[in-house]
Parts: structure tokens; sequence; C-alpha cells
């Protein structure tokens, strides 16, 4: 009995451990679960004007997704030094760190204009490999152009807004984010209804209208995060001069560089390996990509719980490991672990419950909504799973133990779950759902991995004393 007892507290935090955490959590879910519900509806509007369209937005966005990936890995090797600047209660330090972002962020935005500029067709073309006509095939590529065209300059609303909103949530404030991520939700979903069917006396653009309504939203996203935060500047004292120069001190680049690099790398290669993975089950035919497309846009949805957990994560034990609170971050990180694989138990059976209804809204074939229904199984199967992996993924890396987290993750998915794809796509008669599968199983050794890492507490350390 004293040993189940034990147990639960080491697991099971009071309510004070919970209302802390959700004040964290709730609001990025709320801000990452209207930002979803919304994509989701967008979605359903393209899913409506048919396949082709479907399919050439979800391959360019698989593609974009890459770019955001980089920049979440950008942001996030400056945010560990942010986060502990934060509990040192040092504005001066969080000022660099943002100039910081301001300089790799540039960098990556220019590049990846320049390279969906110059080989976006290419790219484009590298999903279209699969069984399906000649002429399906061109109708997508010529739609995902179309999109690809229209979004690029929303590339530089999009980085600004990284760049302020991960510097806020790293200290701790999720609300602002949130509310001008609800504002711009709803204006991509009027702008969506009105510009994709033609409303209000407008032509109807299609793909283009999509493209020109999420541009528009990211706008008014940056631009509400932005000007907020330069008018508070009693709540946020670190936009106090933070324009007056762009240099950054030389250690802390230096310092920002050696642990910020495997991050970028880290977020780079998995986002490559994540498109890999989509091409191999492309494979399959061109069915595959609408199906999948229909099954990830609906598990965004539902997979906020644990990504703002493990947000949360890193936000929370960031800032006590900077205060040298060693026992307190270890005994907070095992009860917000437990919670995020508990709670994504509950989602999982409410996403396994409605997997059958989902497909029901897309004008689509019967073929790929019957796909679609499967792949949405399998993702709520394996959610706990995906919890878990997760918050050990942010446990690591809140104390600046990036080597450890790129081979956990990136390095991980190249070395095992991109060559079972590959594998089973291109030498077996296995069908997509089972290769589906397979990869998700291969991420077993990951847990046990992750386990490890975190029991061993290897990521308790101080990186800005």
């Amino acid at each position: 009995m004293q040993q189940l007892q034990k147990r639960q507290h080491k697991f099971i935090g009071d309510k004070a451990f919970y209302k802390m955490v959700l004040l964290i959590a709730v609001p990025i879910m709320i801000q990452n679960g209207i930002t979803n519900f919304v994509g989701l509806l967008d979605n359903i509007m393209i899913g409506q004007i048919g396949t082709e369209q479907m399919s050439g937005v979800a391959i360019v966005n698989q593609l974009l997704f890459v770019y955001q990936l980089c920049l979440f890995g950008a942001v996030s090797g400056a945010g560990i030094f942010t986060a502990q600047y934060f509990g040192q209660k040092n504005p001066e330090g969080i000022r660099q760190t943002v100039r910081f972002k301001l300089w790799v962020v540039s960098l990556i935005t220019l590049i990846t204009v320049l390279l969906l500029v110059f080989a976006g067709n290419d790219l484009i073309s590298f999903y279209l490999q699969g069984d399906g006509t000649p002429e399906s095939a061109a109708a997508t590529l010529r739609y995902g152009r179309q999109y690809l065209a229209i979004m690029l300059p929303g590339l530089i609303p999009f980085a600004m807004m990284q760049i302020y909103s991960s510097t806020l949530r790293e200290c701790g404030q999720t609300v602002l984010p949130m509310k001008a991520g609800v504002i711009a939700v709803f204006v991509n979903l009027i702008l969506n209804y009105i510009l994709i069917y033609g409303k209000l006396g407008l032509p109807a653009l299609g793909v283009q209208g999509a493209a020109l309504a999420t541009v528009a939203s990211r706008i008014v996203e940056a631009s509400i995060v932005l000007v907020h935060t330069h008018r508070h500047k009693e709540e946020n004292p670190f936009v106090e001069g933070l324009y007056t120069t762009l240099k950054v001190p030389a250690n802390l680049t230096t310092k920002i560089i050696i642990k910020g690099t495997p991050l970028l790398l880290n977020e780079t290669f998995w986002g490559a390996g994540m498109a890999m993975l989509t091409q191999c089950y492309s494979v399959r035919g061109l069915s595959v990509i609408a199906a999948l497309n229909i099954s990830n846009t609906i598990s965004n949805v539902f997979n906020i719980v644990f990504i703002a957990l493990g947000d949360s994560v890193a936000i929370i034990v960031g800032q006590l490991l900077g205060a040298g609170e060693m026992e307190e971050a270890r005994d907070t990180d095992n009860k917000m672990i437990a919670f995020s694989v508990f709670s994504c138990t509950i989602v999982a059976l409410v996403m396994l419950v409605l997997a059958r209804f989902f497909p029901l809204l897309y004008n689509t074939d019967d073929g790929v909504r019957r796909l679609a229904v499967h792949f949405i199984m399998v993702s709520a199967l394996f959610m706990p799973q995906n919890a878990f992996l997760h918050a050990s993924y942010f446990t690591l890396r809140s104390g600046g133990k990036t080597i450890i987290t790129f081979l956990f993750d990136s390095v991980f998915v190249w070395c095992v779950s991109v060559p079972i794809a590959y594998a089973l796509s291109r030498f077996t008669s296995l069908p997509v759902l089972a290769v589906f599968v397979f990869v998700q199983m291969g991420d077993w050794i990951k847990c046990v991995i992750g386990f490890v890492l975190v029991k061993k507490g290897v990521w308790l350390q101080n990186i800005v004393s």
C-alpha cells in the first residue's frame, strides 16, 4: 500500500500542479485547436472542389511543413536560453536571444524561397509517381504550383510570428499568441469561404483563393502580436531597445549554435523524413496522398493535446532548470509525462469512435474514404505512444541535451522509420495500411530509449548560470 502511494505521488500531482500546467497548456491547446480545426474546415472546402485540388494543396503543405519545422528548430535552439533567462529574470539575455532568432529565421526563409522558386515543380512531381492517370498527375501538379506561388509571400509574416510567439511562450505568456491565433483562423475561414467558392460577387478562385486567405490571416496574426508586444513594454521588457542593434554577443552566439544547431538539423531532417515517409506511402497510388491528407488533417485536431503538453514541459521544466530547482524539475517532469499519456489515451478513444464519420465530409471516392478511416484509426491507437515520445523529447531539450534529441528524433526517423517504409513499399506487396502500421511499431524502440534517458536524468542541467 505504501509503495502504491509512493508511486502515485511520483506520477500524480495535486490541484495546484494541474492548475499550473493547464494555465500554460490550455491557451496553447486553444490556439492550436482552433488553428487545426479551421485547417480542417479549409481542407474540407478544398476537398469539396475535387481530389486533384486537395492532393496538390496537400503536397505543397507537406513541403512547407519542412520549412515550418526548420523555423521551429531555429527558434527552439535560442528558446532553451530564453526560458532559462526568464527563470533567471534577465531581460537583456532574452533580448539577445530574440536578435539571434531574427538572423537565423531570415536566413532560413531566404533559402526556402529560392529553393521553392527554382525547384518547386520537381519537388511536387516527386509525390506523383504512384499509380494513377497522367491527366490526374498533371492536374495535381498544376494546382500545387498555383497554390505555392501565392503561399511564398506569406512566409515572411509567418516567420516574424514564430520569433515573437515563441519568445512570449518561453516567458510564460501564452494568451496573446492564442488570441491572435483565434482571430487569424476566423479571418482565414471567412476568406476561404468567400475566395474559394466566389461569394460576395468575387470570382471562385479555388486553391488560389485558399492560399490568399491563408496569407491574409498570417499577416493579421503577426500584426496583432508584434503591435501588442511593443505597446506593452512593461509586460515585455525585452522589447525595450530590441532593434537599437542587431548584434548578438559572440559568446552567446557560440553557445546557441552549439546547443541549437542539433535542434535545427533535427527539425529539418525530421520534417524531411516525414516528407519521405509520405513519398514512400504514395508509391501505392495517388489515392494514398488524398487519404493521408484527410487522416493527417483530422489527426492534427486531436494531436493538440500532446503537442501543447509537450510545449508546456519545455516551458515549465526549462524555467525550473534555469532557477536551479533540479529535484522539483524532475518531479514536475514525471507528473507532466504521466498526465500527457493519460490525457491522450482518453483523446485517442474519442478519435477511434469518430474515425468513420470524418471522411464522409469530403467529395472524393469511396476507396479514398475507406483508406482514410483506417489511417485515422491506426493514428488513434498509437497516440498515447506519441504523447510519451513527444514529452520525452521536450524533457531532453529543456536541459539543452540537443545532440541527444537530434539522435533520438530525426536520426531515428532516417535510420529506422524511413528504411522500414522504403523497404516495405518497394520490395513487398503489403498494402499501404500495413506499411503504415509497421512504421508506427518501429517507434517501440524509441520508447525504450526515451524512458531510459528521462529516468537517468541526463537532462538535469542549468545552461545559463
